[in-house]
C-alpha cells in the first residue's frame, strides 16, 4: 500500500522553505543568500543584465507528464539561456513558486533540485524568491548576468558580409512536445528528454562574445520568429541554408512517421515546421564577422546580406519566408 504524499497545505511556509532552502546552489558572488528581506550579490563589472520569465501550468508545461525537476531545469535553462546570449555569464537567479495546496511537497523539493543541477555548471545561484496559494503552478524566474568586461551582444548587430552560425539542435524539443501530446513518449526518449529538459551549449554564449560575434539571442520561439527579430532589429536580410540547419534530420523523420498524419500533412512537413518554427532548444543563433574562425559547437547556417530596399527578415535558400511562425503567448 503506498504511502499518502505531504501536500503543501500540510507544510507551513517557514518549514517548506526549510525544505527548500538547503538544495539551491549557491556561488562566491553571493553576499546574502535566502533567508532576509532581500539577497546581495556582488557585481564586480559594475553591471548586469537581467531578465525575466514565466512557466504557467497547462500553457507552457503539463504536470501529467513533468516533474517538479523537469519543471525546475526549464524553469533555469530558459532563463540561463536569455543571459548567455548576451554575452554574459549567469550569476544569480531569483523564483517565485505559485501552487495549490494540494501539491505534494516532494514535487516542490523536485523543482529545486532541477533548478540546481541546471544552474550549477554554470556557476549561477539561487539567492531568493517567493511562495504564494493558487490554482495552479507558476513558475516566475528572473535571473542575473555579469559581463565580466565584455560589450553585451544585441540583436541589432548583425552586419551584411557575416555568417550566421548556430550551436545546438532544432526541432527536438517540439519533436518531443508532439510525441507527448500524442501519447507516444515511447518513440524516442531523447526527443522526449529535449522538451522535458533542454540542454543547449550554454558555455557557449559567452565564448561567442570574445570570439567576436556581431548579434546573439537563444531560439525560444521558434527559428523563423527569431531570426526574423535579428534581421528587423540589424536591418538586414538573414539567408538561411535549409541543409545545414538540423544534423539528426533521419531520427526528426522517424519521430513524424510515428504520427497519425494530419490531413495533407507528411512526415517532411512535420519535421521542417518542427525545425523551422518549433521553439524552447535554446539554440545559440549567432553572426559572426566571415573572418572569424567559428569556436567549437557551431556551424554555419546562412549568410547576412543587405535589405537593399527589400523589407529586412529571413530568407531560407534564398525565398523570402512569409510564415510568421514559432510560439505566440496569445495565440498558441
Amino acid at each position: 500500500m503506498s504511502e499518502t504524499p505531504l501536500l503543501v497545505r500540510d507544510v507551513p511556509e517557514e518549514a517548506l522553505l526549510a525544505r527548500i532552502f538547503p538544495l539551491l546552489p549557491t556561488a562566491p558572488t553571493t553576499l546574502v543568500g535566502p533567508g532576509d528581506d532581500c539577497a546581495v550579490v556582488a557585481a564586480p563589472d559594475g553591471r548586469y543584465v537581467v531578465s525575466t520569465d514565466v512557466l504557467v501550468e497547462d500553457r507552457h508545461f503539463r504536470r501529467r507528464w513533468s516533474t517538479g525537476y523537469d519543471v525546475g531545469w526549464r524553469a533555469a535553462v530558459q532563463n540561463l539561456a536569455d543571459v548567455v546570449s548576451m554575452g554574459a555569464r549567469p550569476a544569480a537567479l531569483v523564483v517565485s513558486l505559485v501552487m495549490p495546496g494540494d501539491l505534494p511537497v516532494d514535487w516542490v523539493t523536485g523543482l529545486a533540485r532541477g533548478l540546481a543541477d541546471a544552474c550549477t555548471p554554470l556557476g549561477a545561484a539561487v539567492v531568493g524568491g517567493d511562495l504564494s496559494g493558487g490554482d495552479q503552478v507558476v513558475v516566475a524566474v528572473t535571473v542575473h548576468g555579469d559581463l565580466e568586461g565584455r560589450h553585451p551582444v544585441l540583436r541589432s548587430g548583425a552586419r551584411p558580409g557575416d555568417v550566421v552560425a548556430l550551436a545546438g539542435m532544432l526541432g527536438r524539443s517540439a519533436a518531443g512536445l508532439a510525441l507527448l501530446d500524442a501519447g507516444r513518449p515511447d518513440v524516442d526518449d531523447a526527443l522526449v528528454a529535449a522538451h522535458l529538459r533542454p540542454d543547449p551549449p550554454l558555455a557557449a554564449g559567452p565564448v561567442a562574445a570574445d570570439t567576436g560575434a556581431t548579434a546573439m539571442m537563444d531560439v525560444s520561439d521558434g527559428l523563423l520568429r527569431d531570426a526574423g527579430r535579428m534581421a528587423r532589429a540589424s536591418g538586414v536580410v538573414l539567408d538561411l541554408d535549409p541543409a545545414a540547419l538540423v544534423t539528426d534530420r533521419d531520427r526528426l523523420r522517424a519521430a513524424a512517421s510515428a504520427l497519425e498524419d494530419a490531413a495533407g500533412t507528411t512526415p517532411d512537413d512535420r519535421v521542417g515546421g518542427w525545425v523551422l518554427s518549433g521553439g524552447e532548444d535554446h539554440a545559440l543563433l549567432v553572426t559572426f564577422p566571415a573572418d572569424v574562425q567559428l569556436p567549437d559547437g557551431f556551424r554555419v547556417i546562412g549568410t547576412v546580406r543587405p535589405a537593399d530596399g527589400d523589407r529586412a527578415g529571413v530568407r531560407v535558400d534564398g525565398a523570402v519566408a512569409h510564415r510568421a511562425t514559432g510560439w505566440d503567448h496569445f495565440r498558441a
